[in-house]
C-alpha cells in the first residue's frame, strides 16, 4: 500500500508533521493580559449590540479575544456604523471563558476554543473610535454589508440568506426555525457544507464552458469564489472541507498525479488541522468530516439504502452532543431535502438578486416559505419519531462510530453475507439498547444541584422504575428589560434531556421569588417551559410561601 501511494504516504506524513508544529505552537501562546497600551480591534461585522450593552469578537495583541462593555446612546451609533472600531484606555478584567458547569449544558468553552478564543475582557470604560478602513478591512465591509442587507429583509427570507451565506442567525427569533429543523434531524440543510461548493463550481464551470475558458483558467475563477465563500460563512467547517477537497482534487488533476478520494479526505483533514488546530473540538467540523467519510464508505449503495446508513453512521455523534435523535429521519429526509434543495435555495438566491430592484416580490416568497414553515412547525411540535435517548459516554461514541463505519464498508463491498450482516446489525442493535437502559432505568437514584447561575433548582431521581422530581426552576433577575433566553432553556432542560428524562413526574415551587420560579418581565411564569412546551410534564404543583 505504501509502495502504490508512496509520493501521497511522503506529503502526508509531511503535512501530519507541520500539523503537530502548528498545533504546538497553538498550546503555548500566551494568555492576553491588559495594560495601559493595550487597543482592541473590533470589525463590524462582528459586533452584537443588546440594549446598553456591546459584545463582540476583537484583537489584541494579535490574538482573538471576546470583548463585552457598556454603551450610551451616542456610542450606539457609531458602534452599527459601517467602520471598524478601536478600543483604547481600557478599564476592566480579563477573564479566561469559563467552561460548563452542568451536565448536558452548552460548553462556551470548547465552542469558542475551536475558534482559537481562550479569553474574554469585561470593561467597565473605554474610548470607542472609529478606525480608518484599510485593505485588509474590505472583506469585513462587506460581511457587514451583506448583514445588513439581509436584515432589512422579511424574516424567513433573512432568516435563511444569512445561514446560507454568512454561516450564522441575525435574530433570536429564529431559534425556533433551528430547533423545528434538529428536532427532524435535518439541522445539516442549514449549514454552509459541500452542497453550496458543489452548486457554486458547477454554476462557475457551466458559465465558463460557454465563455469558452480552459479549464485552469476556470479553476482560477474558481478558487477566488471559494475563497470569498470561506470569508463570508466566517470560515465554516464544512465549507471550508468541501472547498479543501475540491482545490486539491483539481491540482492533483493538472499535475496528472491519482489519488483515491479516501487519501483526498485524509490530506484534506490533515491541512485543515494545520490551519485551524482545534478543529475537532468543532461539533460541525466532526460531522461534516464525519458525513463525508460515510458518503465515501457507501458509494455503491442505492440513495435511499446510502441516506439511512449516513444516519446510522451520524447517530453516535448526535447523542453525544445533542442527546437525541428522530427515528423517521430518513423518511423526513425525502421530503425536506428535496424542498430544500428545490424551493428554499432558488427563492433565497433570487431574491438576494432582486430584493433591492422589488422589495415586493420578496413578500411572495416569504408567504410561500412561512406556509412551508408551518407544516414543519407543526411536525416538530407533533415530536413525531423524537427519541430522547440520553448522552452516552466518548467512548461509547467512538466504539459505535467505528463498528458502523466498519459495517457499512463491508456491506458496500458486499463482503459479507446476509448472515453475517443481519448479525452485525444485530450486534449494534443490542449496543444501543444496553447503552439506553442503563440511562433510562439506573438502578441508583441521584439528588442533583443544578447549577442554574442564581436561583435554586434541585432534581430529584429515584432508582428503578425511575421517578423524576423537579424542586424550583430557577430563573435570573432581568433588570434591562431586554427579551432574554430563560435560563430553563440553557440549562434544564439539555440537562434533563441529557439525562434522557423526557417527562416530569412533578415539579415544586417553593416560593415566588424571580429566582426560584422563574419569573420575567416577558412570561410571567415561564415555569412550564420546563415541560419541553408542555409535552412531557405529567402532575404539577406549586407550593407557595413555605
Amino acid at each position: 500500500m505504501f509502495h502504490k501511494h508512496r509520493q501521497t504516504s511522503y506529503l502526508a506524513f509531511l503535512v501530519l508533521f507541520v500539523a503537530f508544529i502548528s498545533f504546538a505552537i497553538n498550546q503555548n501562546q500566551q494568555n492576553f493580559s491588559l495594560k495601559n497600551s493595550s487597543v482592541v480591534t473590533i470589525y463590524p461585522d462582528q459586533i452584537k449590540v443588546s440594549g446598553n450593552r456591546m459584545f463582540g469578537q476583537g484583537k489584541a495583541d494579535g490574538k482573538s479575544v471576546l470583548v463585552s462593555t457598556k454603551i450610551s446612546k451616542m456610542q450606539k451609533k457609531e458602534l452599527l456604523s459601517e467602520y471598524s472600531l478601536y478600543l483604547s484606555h481600557l478599564q476592566g478584567e480579563v477573564k479566561a471563558i469559563e467552561p460548563a458547569t452542568n451536565y448536558g449544558q452548552f460548553d462556551a468553552k470548547k465552542y469558542y476554543l475551536s475558534k482559537n478564543i481562550k479569553q474574554k475582557i469585561e470593561l467597565e470604560n473605554c474610548i470607542i473610535t472609529n478606525k480608518k478602513q484599510h485593505f485588509g478591512d474590505v472583506a469585513h465591509h462587506i460581511r457587514f454589508c451583506l448583514q445588513k442587507y439581509f436584515a432589512q429583509m422579511p424574516p424567513i427570507l433573512s432568516f435563511f440568506s444569512s445561514e446560507l451565506v454568512l454561516g450564522e442567525s441575525l435574530s433570536q427569533a429564529d431559534q425556533s426555525i433551528l430547533s423545528n429543523y434538529r428536532d427532524l434531524g435535518v439541522i445539516h440543510l442549514l449549514s454552509i457544507s459541500g452542497l453550496h461548493v458543489g452548486i457554486y463550481t458547477l454554476v462557475i464551470s457551466t458559465i465558463c464552458y460557454y465563455l469558452k475558458l480552459t479549464e485552469q483558467e476556470t479553476f482560477a475563477i474558481c478558487l477566488f469564489i471559494l475563497l470569498i465563500g470561506i470569508f463570508l460563512s466566517n470560515g465554516q467547517a464544512g465549507f471550508i472541507r468541501a472547498s479543501l477537497t475540491y482545490i486539491l482534487d483539481q491540482i492533483f488533476k493538472f499535475q496528472k498525479h491519482k489519488i483515491t478520494h479516501f487519501d483526498l479526505l485524509g490530506l484534506t483533514y490533515i491541512i485543515h488541522l494545520i490551519i485551524n488546530p482545534c478543529l475537532m473540538l468543532n461539533v460541525g467540523a466532526i460531522l461534516s468530516y464525519v458525513l463525508a467519510l460515510g458518503l465515501e464508505l457507501t458509494t455503491k449503495l442505492t440513495s435511499f439504502k446510502q441516506s439511512f446508513a449516513l444516519n446510522c453512521l451520524l447517530t453516535p455523534l448526535l447523542l453525544f452532543h445533542f442527546f437525541q435523535f428522530n427515528l423517521l429521519t430518513v423518511f423526513l429526509n425525502l421530503v425536506v431535502v428535496p424542498y430544500f434543495n428545490w424551493l428554499v435555495m432558488p427563492i433565497v438566491f433570487l431574491n438576494l438578486a432582486t430584493f433591492k430592484l422589488c422589495p415586493e416580490i420578496s413578500w411572495c416568497f416569504e408567504n410561500v416559505l412561512k406556509t412551508c414553515e408551518k407544516l414543519i412547525a407543526q411536525v416538530s411540535a407533533s415530536k413525531l419519531g423524537l427519541l430522547t435517548f440520553g448522552k452516552i459516554n466518548w467512548w461509547q461514541c467512538v466504539m459505535l462510530t467505528i463498528f458502523t463505519a466498519i459495517l457499512l464498508a463491508f456491506v458496500n463491498e458486499k463482503e459479507l453475507t446476509k448472515k453475517r450482516r443481519l448479525k452485525a446489525i444485530g450486534g449494534i442493535a443490542t449496543l444501543y439498547v444496553m447503552i439506553f437502559f442503563s440511562i433510562h432505568f439506573p438502578l441508583t437514584g441521584q439528588v442533583t444541584l443544578i447549577d442554574v447561575g442564581q436561583g435554586d433548582s434541585i432534581l430529584i431521581s429515584t432508582p428503578f422504575p425511575r421517578r423524576v422530581y423537579l424542586i424550583d426552576v430557577g430563573g435570573k433577575l432581568n433588570f434591562s428589560g431586554q427579551k432574554t433566553t430563560p435560563q430553563v432553556n440553557k440549562i434544564t432542560i439539555p440537562f434533563l434531556k441529557a439525562l434522557g428524562i423526557s417527562r416530569l413526574n412533578g415539579v415544586f415551587v417553593t416560593h415566588q421569588d424571580f429566582d426560584h420560579v422563574g419569573k420575567n418581565s416577558y412570561n410571567p411564569y415561564y415555569i412550564k417551559d420546563c415541560s419541553y412546551e408542555n409535552y412531557f410534564l405529567r402532575n404539577f404543583y406549586v407550593i407557595l410561601n413555605i
